[in-house]
């Protein structure tokens, strides 16, 4: 693969409604929207989505567009290769940056695909035509979080996931399972819990929950291991889980039961196929997380979630529940709580230019030579 330039986007939209966490909220979205192109034209798209500040890892926009300008991308326009599953090597001095890693590798990854007139998926195996979609609900308000629920389920959600913490948890699950007792539920704590409070979180098994998700610090395995031994609620980690070492290590320490996938988390595909493979292998339940991202990367995570590793509901949303105009089309649909697979070359969906346009806040070019 012999590229012509590479492009970085910072594009920029509020969202439709807030998205909260105990960490922070969330009301306006930035992106680095990275564009490869090849001496014949054709333009593979990737997304990188860290945050604006340093809130749920320790990228952020700012650091994302150095390490791409005066590193990766340097590094990429010095080399030909034949294949992207080379650039993980061309990488190996940049350590981390792992948001960085992923959009240039998406873009990549999406041009390989259009070059070889298959749909991004299929080059991985992937064979299935929808994959099941799962809906977060935000509000700490039971009565709010029911309403939520009940709308969302009329799209038929296959899964809702609440976020929790130490002075609402109870509470809130108590007043949506009074309504829903046999909901598929799950709730995402942001590690907001210590070991000191194994006797809280142990009340929290009646609820008969699928899971809970990161409840101790983003960067433990030891101590999520010794709670999951205290819990029939099943663990599931997130931001635990940066690399494939990682996710390895938390099987062997059985720090949790179902992992969650974040291709942005784990530095691209390359990556995240070698993390699939590891919980196919061991027979690990597998979902694939969402970052409030765009439908570039959207697009991405659900060629991913068609693998068949990923068992369980993914954070894969309608364009429509974060944005008035997505950069996608057509836009990503849920119906009966599936979204459909497409069929197209690279990522399957066309580039929604004036969209793309419109929200672009900055544009650098990188020029091969």
């Amino acid at each position: 693969m012999d590229l012509r330039s590479v492009t970085v986007r910072l594009v920029s939209s509020p969202l439709k409604a807030p998205f909260t966490s105990h960490l922070q909220k969330v009301t306006r979205r930035e992106a680095l929207i990275i564009e490869v192109m090849d001496h014949e034209g054709r333009v593979g798209y990737g997304e990188a989505d860290p945050f604006s500040s340093p809130w749920y890892s320790e990228e952020t926009i700012e650091t994302c567009r150095h390490i791409l300008a005066d590193f990766l991308i340097p590094i990429l326009l010095k080399h030909s290769f034949s294949e992207p599953a080379e650039i993980e090597n061309l990488w190996q001095a940049v350590r981390g940056n792992h948001m960085a890693k992923s959009g240039l590798s998406q873009a990549i990854w999406d041009l390989y695909a259009k070059q070889q007139g298959v749909y991004i998926g299929s080059l991985f195996g992937a064979k299935r035509k929808q994959v099941e979609a799962g809906a977060v609900i935000t509000s700490k308000d039971p009565v709010q979080a029911v309403e939520q629920i009940d709308r969302l389920s009329e799209t038929g959600y296959k899964r809702f996931k609440v976020k929790l913490s130490r002075d609402h948890d109870f509470q809130l699950l108590s007043g949506i399972r009074s309504y829903f007792p046999e909901l598929p539920l799950m709730a995402d704590a942001n590690s907001d819990y210590s070991l000191s409070d194994i006797d809280h979180l142990r009340i929290l098994d009646q609820f008969h929950l699928m899971m809970i998700e990161q409840p101790l610090a983003y960067n433990d395995l030891v101590d999520h291991a010794l709670l999951q031994k205290e819990m029939k609620t099943p663990i599931c980690l997130d931001e635990s889980i940066c690399s494939y070492q990682d996710a390895k290590s938390a099987m062997r320490l059985g720090s949790c039961q179902i992992l969650t996938m974040k291709m942005a988390r784990v530095g691209g595909w390359s990556a995240a196929l070698k993390i699939h493979k590891l919980c196919l292998d061991n027979g690990m339940p597998l979902w694939c997380g969402g970052m409030i991202e765009f439908g570039i990367a959207k697009a991405h995570n659900i060629a991913l979630a068609s693998l068949e590793g990923f068992t369980l509901p993914g954070d894969l949303f309608a364009s429509s529940h974060y944005w008035t105009n997505d950069l996608i089309e057509p836009e990503i649909t849920v119906r009966q709580g599936l979204i459909i697979v497409p069929k197209g070359p690279g990522i399957g969906f066309k580039i929604n230019n004036a969209t793309l346009q419109a929200m672009t806040e900055h544009k650098r070019t990188f020029h091969k030579g």
